[in-house]
């Protein structure tokens, strides 16, 4: 009965699996934890963080890059995606336990295990090599962000907030589901790398095209693009900021693997179908995006549209990938050159929106509303050294020289303009000028406005010292975006199949 029993490889999801026992045994945890005394919960959540952090820094030179019967991958790109992952959940959970702590009570343990599954549910996303396990992660951390931005029960607006990601993300799992099961019809299989081979082969083109088109709706829900981005400003206002944090930082980068992986290693055959539906959306994200931004009063608002902007952003680069066909290596070379620089551009985008919500996360803890853009009135004046994080953020985000924001666009319209879309590079451009008006918004009340209150700000040192971190890091990144391009560049070359 076992005769045919094969043993998986489990040595590619030590990380994942390590995560799941802990996520576990800290919910069992919690059951024997008093309500005043969760800085256990705390400390153990932040050290398993840590621990996949550092596993995924370990080499795995005697295991296969497939496991589970080909249905996880582990590669370069995997490893690196993971690290940034489970390191900006690190972060957001120390961002977020003074606010949880003392303005909302919301630090119980369960907001710190369900930081852990979605973690899980981002890190099965991006090692996913079949639908399936697309489809669950997926659905993994859909769930769990709809419990944390319900988490305070009695905000009315997080309960709403929480009802409509639930539908509107039921609807996009279902527009995904039934557009895999579709290219399932057209290719006979599941695997992804396996789909690829059967693309070459020959297919039915209809109905592979009607599956893509279902495929990319469900994919551009889950990046927030329009026209499907109805659900952003509405979850990031309406929930509690932590989680808010958490919805716009690390699932972008969950989101932009299953991109990579399902469109580039699965159908890149495909390209110039998905590339133009792509162009679309990345057209149209950019431009509502950065519009309505202007006229929003409230920063998580402001930053939700700014977020549609980015991701419309990011999406230039797999629009700009060269179409295959060729055998041409200079064509394979610019293709990898246009991924990788979606790659530099969410992870560096993940870096400043961290920060950005950080800075707001912090003035909260301090009894500052900083919700309204008003309330960061003549902030240089009751906190320089916030107010100059702040304006590192903000002009990061807008794209102002030199900051790693800039080297970000920069490299995305490089691709572009290698590619021969110049129209589509200038329309780009243009509405970066728009952008750039909403983020010096910022820095003008904060500079050149009075404040309606003079009283110094206290912060902990602890997280102050977290976010003058992460400011120098953007500013850093800045002057020197080589490295980080470098090792994006490295991690998908070796990584995805252009041939």
């Amino acid at each position: 009965m076992f005769e045919n029993f094969v043993i998986p490889d489990l040595v590619p999801a030590v990380p994942e699996i390590f995560l799941a026992m802990m996520a576990l045994a800290i919910l069992l945890l919690d059951l024997l934890v008093k309500d005043g005394r969760r800085t256990l919960i705390f400390v153990l959540t932040q050290l398993t963080l840590l621990g996949c952090c550092l596993l995924q820094l370990l080499p795995n030179s005697e295991s296969t890059p497939l496991s589970f019967s080909n249905m996880f991958i582990d590669n370069l790109m995997t490893d690196l995606l993971k690290f940034f992952v489970c390191l900006t959940v690190l972060v957001v959970n120390f961002y977020s336990r003074a606010y949880t702590l003392e303005r909302e009570g919301l630090a119980r343990g369960e907001y710190y295990v369900l930081s852990l599954f979605a973690t899980l549910g981002m890190l099965v996303m991006i090692s996913a090599n079949h639908f399936v396990t697309v489809f669950l992660g997926v659905e993994l951390l859909s769930l769990t962000l709809c419990v944390m931005v319900a988490m305070d029960r009695d905000n009315a607006v997080a309960s709403e907030a929480a009802m409509k990601l639930f539908v509107l993300g039921a609807l996009a799992s279902g527009l995904l589901l039934y557009g895999l099961s579709m290219l399932y019809g057209a290719t006979g299989s599941l695997e992804i790398t396996a789909v690829a081979q059967q693309l070459k082969a020959g297919v039915n083109p209809t109905v592979l095209v009607f599956g893509l088109v279902f495929v990319i709706a469900g994919l551009a829900f889950k990046l927030g693009v329009v026209p499907f981005h109805m659900w952003i400003p509405d979850v990031y206002h309406g929930a509690p900021t932590p989680v808010t944090l958490f919805i716009g930082s690390a699932p972008k980068l969950a989101a932009f693997a299953v991109l990579i992986n399902i469109l580039v290693n699965g159908l890149l055959a495909q390209a110039a179908d998905w590339q133009g539906m792509l162009m679309v959306l990345a057209v149209l994200s950019m431009g509502l995006g950065n519009i309505a931004a202007i006229a929003q009063t409230n920063i998580k608002r402001m930053l939700a549209y700014s977020a549609i902007a980015h991701m419309g952003f990011m999406l230039l680069g797999m629009v700009s990938g060269v179409a295959p066909g060729s055998a041409d290596n200079f064509n394979a070379f610019l293709a990898l050159n246009a991924y990788s620089s979606s790659m530099f551009y969410v992870v560096t985008y993940v870096l400043m929106s961290a920060g950005a919500f950080g800075i707001i996360l912090l003035l909260n803890s301090a009894g500052f509303e900083s919700d309204h853009l008003d309330g960061f009135k003549g902030l240089n004046q009751r906190s320089p050294w916030i107010a100059g994080v702040m304006l590192v953020m903000m002009f990061s985000l807008a794209g102002i020289p030199f900051f790693v924001g800039f080297f970000a666009k920069f490299s995305v319209l490089q691709a572009v303009v290698i590619s021969g879309r110049y129209w589509l590079a200038i329309l780009a451009v243009f509405f970066s000028l728009i952008g750039a008006f909403y983020y010096l918004r910022v820095v003008k009340l904060m500079y050149f406005d009075a404040p309606a209150d003079k009283t110094p700000i206290r912060t902990p040192l602890a997280v102050r010292t977290l976010l003058i971190v992460n400011g120098l890091a953007v500013a850093l990144l800045g002057l020197f975006p080589d490295w980080l391009m470098m090792i994006c560049f490295t991690a998908l070359g070796g990584s995805l199949y252009l041939s």
